[in-house]
């Protein structure tokens, strides 16, 4: 039986900025941008009892909470302290799946620290945590992954949850679907219109029936709230793609005016970012992202093996076009990353 610990950091960023800045610590603060327009990347829990999010705009979240304090993040440390607490989750397994900066799963099966008890091991890797960098951190234990992660979650901030083998049926039968991972608010609200609220909604379910309503995550969905997840800990991660993108200070709708901005400041610094991969990774499709005044947002991509200022030109045209020339308020380009060099091929502009 695997034993997997997912580790959630609460309110990361922000709590950093709290730590070093006792005075943020009683006030709603969140980490975003100067400009009115940027975007929040995260809140601390007071703002949050105001609706504040993250990816909410700043001009948004001073709406919900005109007394908010917002603060320029600080990546450089950010990153220091994520690399600190990845050396205490080595101490335990080196087993270890990091999500993102401030989240990662841990396998601890064959672990002996505390007689291989994976509550124990939690136990003390937050207790480390939090003396070593003055952080907390919530965490979730269960057998199956997508459980620890869903766990995590269940007794946040600074606690954790335990989900014992013979815990995991009457866990998923009470399981609220939309806490699943991938059940975004399209799916749930398709998932309401069939009257399936719970795991055990989709337990009485034949595979077929939700693969036929839901098509490939249908039977993703029916596996999860069978309990079943075959899914170890990935200790390599494969990053699929580089990217760059900014916010305007005012929309713009002159497409003369956007290519410039994509030339000029976007293609160099995604040159720049993706010069570490050319003698690795072959590039096999370019992107463009698009976020109007409205907030509506719209992706172009082509399969390309280089960077192409003229191809990005082309798919900003085309990604504006789809939205009747609206006023822009972000623009983004990606490149996607393959295998290997070897892999590389040129294919037609818009196959």
């Amino acid at each position: 039986m695997k034993k997997f610990i997912h580790i959630d950091m609460d309110c990361f960023y922000a709590a950093v900025e709290m730590r070093d800045d006792p005075s943020l610590a009683n006030v709603p603060m969140a980490i975003g941008g100067r400009s009115h327009r940027g975007v929040l990347s995260t809140s601390n829990y007071i703002a949050r009892q105001y609706g504040v999010r993250s990816a909410m705009s700043n001009y948004k979240a001073k709406q919900l909470c005109p007394h908010l304090v917002i603060v320029p993040g600080r990546m450089h440390v950010y990153k220091q302290i994520s690399h600190q607490i990845r050396a205490i989750f080595a101490r335990y397994t080196s087993l270890i799946e990091p999500l993102s900066l401030d989240e990662a799963y841990l396998d601890v099966t064959d672990c002996t620290a505390f007689h291989g008890s994976a509550t124990l091991i939690a136990e003390q890797i937050r207790k480390d945590i939090f003396n070593e960098t003055g952080l907390t951190a919530s965490a979730g234990i269960a057998p199956i992954k997508f459980l620890a992660k869903i766990a995590s979650d269940e007794n946040k901030p600074n606690g954790q949850c335990v989900i014992t083998p013979e815990r995991v049926d009457a866990f998923i039968d009470e399981l609220p679907l939309r806490k699943i991972p991938g059940v975004g608010k399209v799916t749930h609200e398709k998932l309401l219109a069939c009257g399936l609220v719970h795991g055990k909604d989709v337990k009485g379910l034949s595979l077929d029936e939700m693969a036929h309503r839901f098509g490939k995550f249908g039977r993703v969905l029916w596996r999860r709230c069978q309990g079943i997840d075959e899914r170890g800990v990935e200790t390599e991660r494969v990053r699929k793609s580089v990217g760059v993108e900014t916010t305007f200070e005012k929309d713009i709708q002159d497409l003369t005016q956007l290519k410039s901005i994509l030339c000029d400041k976007l293609i160099p610094e995604l040159t720049r970012r993706s010069e570490g991969y050319q003698t690795e990774r072959a590039f096999t499709k370019l992107g463009v992202k698009v976020k109007f005044y409205d907030f509506s947002l719209t992706t172009k991509e082509c399969q390309c093996s280089h960077i192409d200022p003229d191809i990005l030109c082309t798919l900003l045209e085309q990604a504006i076009a789809r939205h009747g020339n609206k006023p822009v308020r972000l623009v983004g380009v990606q490149i996607g990353l393959g295998d290997s060099p070897s892999n590389q091929v040129q294919m037609g502009l818009f196959n």
